[in-house]
């Protein structure tokens, strides 16, 4: 208490680490079974139901599109009116629906599936960071970055899921996820309280505060370049298993978990680094560094294969909870919107790229897909150059 008091005459408000590590697990579910294991399910399912590559990359399209085009808009229903259930409805639903796609007799029921489950997603994450905005008190970076870690550690987990389980039981093991879905009830409702209090103080505030005017061109600007960051990401989780054809299932989803992985390692460290470097600084030169491994990569085997993946994935996901934030700057008079955005659409525009990227593989082979890959961060980097300064005071 005598800490928290301190904390407060210096200006500063303490972190509700309960709430946020509640946000954070729950974020590890939700895109354990969403953004983690649609991607490494999609060779399964074109084995399941005989698709081709733009077929299979239909799947991630819909679950993308679903997620991505719900998200701004439950943003904005957010914005006016706070929904802290859709929390808890969003979770249950995104894991329920990828558990009914083991039951689904055709692609068009596969869809639906996961459709549903990407509409659960789309309702979750802006309530969620809503509530990782209102807990982080005055350290906004720290507290997102522990939001966004247990969101990419989901990532990482939902490829090797697909190995160690599914490859022996098939697509009917999902069934199994009906328990986990179960399980998300209780974890996410006991913070529920906690959020209608401190959203009830929050809008008291907001009418004695004047909030600062949103920057349009600024938000645009940034969404171009996590547009281009979610197209490398999600090309890579999605071809590395056709790309390297002569690899076992298990082999190549154990190396999208070392991409993810290390990702979700650069996503902690990034959001740190921000606080010191600025978070203009950090997408540039996250996404600069990136590039020599990116370019890299085709060219490499065996080990070096695997420490240029995880090279690649640190220094291109290092910025993903930093853009959060940098978003959430640039509206600051729609924080739901700012998540949706950040999260949501533009991450979940990665879909529409891997649909593109698959009728390339049709047309030209998986290998024309890498050397897309490689330019993608480093046209992000530029592009962030041109960003506005971050240097204003914290949302």
């Amino acid at each position: 208490m005598a800490t928290n008091r301190a904390t407060q005459e210096h200006g500063q408000t303490p972190i509700s680490r309960r709430a946020v590590f509640t946000f954070s697990g729950s974020h590890f579910l939700n895109d354990l079974v969403t953004t983690g294991m649609v991607p490494a399910l999609v060779v399964l399912y074109k084995q399941a139901f005989s698709l081709n590559y733009t077929q299979s990359t239909l799947i991630v399209l819909m679950s993308y599109l679903t997620s991505s085009a719900s998200q701004p808009l439950f943003g904005i229903f957010a914005d006016r009116k706070p929904r802290v259930w859709l929390l808890t409805a969003g979770v249950f639903c995104s894991i329920m629906g990828l558990a009914l796609t083991g039951l689904a007799p055709s692609l068009p029921w596969l869809l639906l599936f996961i459709s549903i489950s990407g509409l659960g997603s789309g309702a979750f994450h802006p309530e969620a960071s809503r509530g990782t905005h209102l807990a982080s008190g005055s350290k906004k970076g720290l507290a997102q970055a522990i939001f966004q870690v247990g969101g990419n550690s989901g990532q990482a987990f939902g490829p090797l899921m697909v190995p160690l389980v599914l490859s022996r039981t098939g697509i009917h093991g999902l069934l199994w996820l009906i328990p986990v879905g179960l399980l998300s009830l209780p974890l996410t409702g006991q913070i529920l309280p906690w959020m209608r209090k401190k959203l009830s103080d929050s809008q008291k505030t907001s009418k004695q505060v004047r909030t600062e005017s949103n920057n349009i061109s600024g938000a645009l600007l940034l969404s171009l370049v996590i547009i281009f960051r979610s197209w490398c990401q999600i090309g890579v989780v999605v071809f590395l298993p056709f790309y390297l054809h002569n690899l076992t299932i298990e082999q190549s989803e154990t190396l999208s978990f070392v991409f993810v992985g290390a990702g979700a390692l650069g996503t902690f460290l990034g959001g740190l680094w921000s606080d010191k470097i600025g978070m203009k600084r950090l997408l540039v030169f996250s996404m600069l560094v990136a590039t020599p491994f990116a370019l890299l990569f085709p060219h490499v085997h065996g080990v070096f294969s695997v420490i240029d993946l995880l090279l690649f994935g640190f220094s291109v996901l290092s910025s993903f909870s930093v853009s959060v934030v940098y978003m959430q700057r640039m509206l600051p008079q729609n924080i739901g919107l700012a998540s949706g955005l950040s999260i949501g659409f533009n991450v979940g525009a990665g879909g529409i790229g891997s649909v593109f990227m698959g009728s390339i593989s049709d047309a030209f082979g998986v290998a024309a897909v890498f050397t897309i890959l490689s330019l993608l961060p480093l046209l992000g980097s530029v592009m962030a150059l041109f960003l506005p300064n971050d240097q204003a005071k914290t949302v």
